[in-house]
C-alpha cells in the first residue's frame, strides 16, 4: 500500500464528467501490424518493471486521507491491451478522430487507471500503440520513461520473461482510515523537523523564502487583468485532437539564427497558431495575449525513474498581437528569461508542497470547487516533453514518429503538447468537441510560424 503525494491526488480530485484527467502518447510503427498476442507478451514480461499497472486506487473513507495504492487482485492484462482498426482508406484525420473519442471516455477507477490500443490500418501499412494514462499516475515526463520501459531500443531485443506476481492482501475500510489517520498525527512531528532543518540553515532558508516571494509576486503581475476571449468557457464532455509534425533541425536552425531557446521559438511558432486562430474566428488580436500555463519538471537527479508527478508551472503570456515573426520570438524569449529570474517555476513548486499541509477532505473538496469555476487568467496550456534521443522498437518494428496527449480542464478549451524523437518535433493539439472544433487552424498557423521565422533574415 503506498499513498498518492498531493500532487498526484490532485488530478484525481479535479476529475469530473467534464474534465478528463488522462494524458496519452501515441507512437507511430512500421508495418505490418504485431501478430496476435504479440504485444501482450511484450508488455507481460515488463509488468515486474511498471508495478502502477497491476495496482488500482482505494479511497479512504470521508477524504481523511489521501487514496493509495494497492495491488488489483483481480488484475487481467488481456483487460487492458485493446485491438482496434481503421476503416478503409486508414487516414491521419480518422486516426486523430479515433484518439479524441478514446480520450473522451474516462478510466475506470476500479481498475489499473491505464489501457493501451493497437491500432491497424494506418497509411502506409504502419500501425499504432496508443498509451493512456490517468494522470494521477505520472506526468508527461514520467510517461516518456514509460516508453523506455515498454519498448526495445534494439530491434531484436534480449529474451525477457514474465515474473511471477502475488497481490499484497487488501486492506479494509477501517485499516485504511487507521493508516491515515496515524499519518496525520505523525504530520506535526514531520513540521517541527523541518521547522528546525530551516533555523539551523538561515542562509538557504532565507534564499528561499526570497525565491518563493519573488516567484509569487511574478504570477500576480501576470494574471492582474483577466482576458476574455472565445479561448475560455465552459467544457463539454468530447474532445478533438489534431497534430503537426515539424523538422527538429529547423527549428534548431532558427533558434541559432535568432537566439532564444528551444523551447521560446517552439512558443513562438505556438503564438502564431493562436493568432491564426483567433482571426480566423473574427475576434481582435491587437494588443492582446495567450496567456499559457507551461508546466515545467522539477524532477530531481534521484528522481529520475520514479513514475509519478514532479511538475511545476510558469505563466507564459503570447503575444498574439505582434506581427512580426522575430519581434514576437524576442519578446518571447525575453518574457521567459524574467520568469526564470523570478523563479516562476520554484514558487508553482513551492505552493504544491504547502498544499500538502492542509487536511486531505479540505483540499479535496478545494480542488472539486476549483475544476467547476471559471476564469478567464489562463486560455491554454503548452507542454513540451523531450522524448528518447534513441531509436525505439516494439515486437521489432521501428518506432517511426509519437504525439503526445494533454487533457484540458476548467474554463481551458485548447491545449498543446510538444514531443521530439529523432530529428522530428510533434505539436499535437486538443481541443473541446464542441467549442474548438478548429484546431486544424491553429496546427496551420504553427506551420506558418516555422516557415516564417526560417524564411526571416
Amino acid at each position: 500500500m503506498e499513498r498518492l503525494s498531493t500532487q498526484d491526488a490532485s488530478f484525481i480530485y479535479l476529475e469530473n464528467e467534464y474534465n478528463h484527467m488522462s494524458i496519452a502518447a501515441l507512437a507511430i510503427f512500421e508495418g505490418p501490424g504485431p501478430a496476435e498476442g504479440k504485444i501482450e507478451k511484450m508488455i507481460s514480461s515488463r509488468l515486474d518493471l511498471v508495478p502502477r499497472f497491476r495496482q488500482r486506487l482505494r479511497f479512504v473513507p470521508l477524504d481523511l486521507g489521501l487514496p493509495v495504492w494497492c495491488d488489483d487482485p483481480h488484475f487481467t492484462l488481456r483487460y487492458h491491451i485493446r485491438h482496434t482498426a481503421l476503416p478503409t482508406p486508414g487516414s491521419d484525420e480518422q486516426l486523430q478522430l479515433m484518439v479524441g473519442r478514446l480520450m473522451s471516455q474516462q478510466l475506470d477507477r476500479t481498475r489499473p487507471l491505464w489501457e493501451m490500443w493497437i491500432v491497424e490500418g494506418l497509411p502506409e501499412d504502419n500501425w499504432g500503440m496508443l498509451l493512456k494514462l490517468h494522470h494521477c499516475v505520472a506526468d508527461g515526463v514520467a510517461a516518456t520513461d514509460l516508453l523506455g520501459i515498454l519498448l526495445d531500443d534494439k530491434r531484436k531485443p534480449p529474451k525477457r520473461e514474465p515474473t511471477r506476481w502475488l497481490p499484497e492482501r487488501q486492506p479494509s475500510p477501517s485499516q485504511l482510515t487507521a493508516s491515515a489517520m496515524a499519518e496525520r498525527l505523525r504530520s506535526p512531528g514531520e513540521a517541527f523537523k523541518a521547522t528546525r532543518s530551516a533555523i539551523g540553515a538561515p542562509r538557504e532558508t532565507a534564499r528561499k523564502l526570497r525565491d518563493f516571494i519573488d516567484g509569487l509576486n511574478s504570477f500576480r503581475g501576470s494574471t492582474e487583468h483577466d482576458a476574455e476571449s472565445s479561448l475560455n468557457g465552459p467544457v463539454g464532455p468530447h474532445r478533438n485532437w489534431r497534430w503537426h509534425s515539424a523538422s527538429l533541425p529547423d527549428i534548431k536552425r532558427i533558434r541559432s539564427m535568432h537566439g532564444g531557446t528551444i523551447n521560446d521559438v517552439v512558443l513562438a511558432v505556438i503564438t502564431r497558431g493562436f493568432r491564426s486562430l483567433l482571426q480566423s474566428r473574427g475576434e481582435p488580436v491587437d494588443d492582446y495575449v495567450v496567456r499559457s500555463l507551461v508546466p515545467v519538471s522539477v524532477r530531481r537527479e534521484e528522481e529520475q525513474s520514479l513514475v509519478n508527478n514532479r511538475v511545476s508551472a510558469m505563466l507564459a503570456e503570447l503575444p498574439v498581437g505582434i506581427e512580426d515573426p522575430l519581434e514576437n520570438l524576442a519578446a518571447i524569449s525575453a518574457q521567459m528569461n524574467e520568469h526564470k529570474e523570478h523563479h516562476q517555476a520554484v514558487t508553482g513548486d513551492a505552493l504544491s508542497s504547502l498544499s500538502g499541509l492542509a487536511p486531505p477532505a479540505l483540499m479535496a473538496l478545494g480542488s472539486r470547487l476549483f475544476a467547476g469555476m471559471e476564469q478567464h487568467a489562463v486560455q491554454t496550456v503548452t507542454t513540451n516533453v523531450p522524448g528518447p534521443r534513441h531509436t525505439l522498437y516494439a515486437v521489432g518494428r521501428k518506432m517511426l514518429t509519437a504525439f503526445l496527449y494533454v487533457p484540458i480542464a476548467g474554463s481551458v478549451r485548447i491545449g498543446v503538447a510538444m514531443f521530439s524523437y529523432e530529428d522530428m518535433l510533434t505539436f499535437a493539439v486538443t481541443g473541446d468537441y464542441d467549442h474548438a472544433p478548429d484546431t486544424d487552424v491553429l496546427c496551420e498557423g504553427i506551420e506558418r510560424g516555422i516557415a516564417e521565422l526560417l524564411a526571416a533574415s
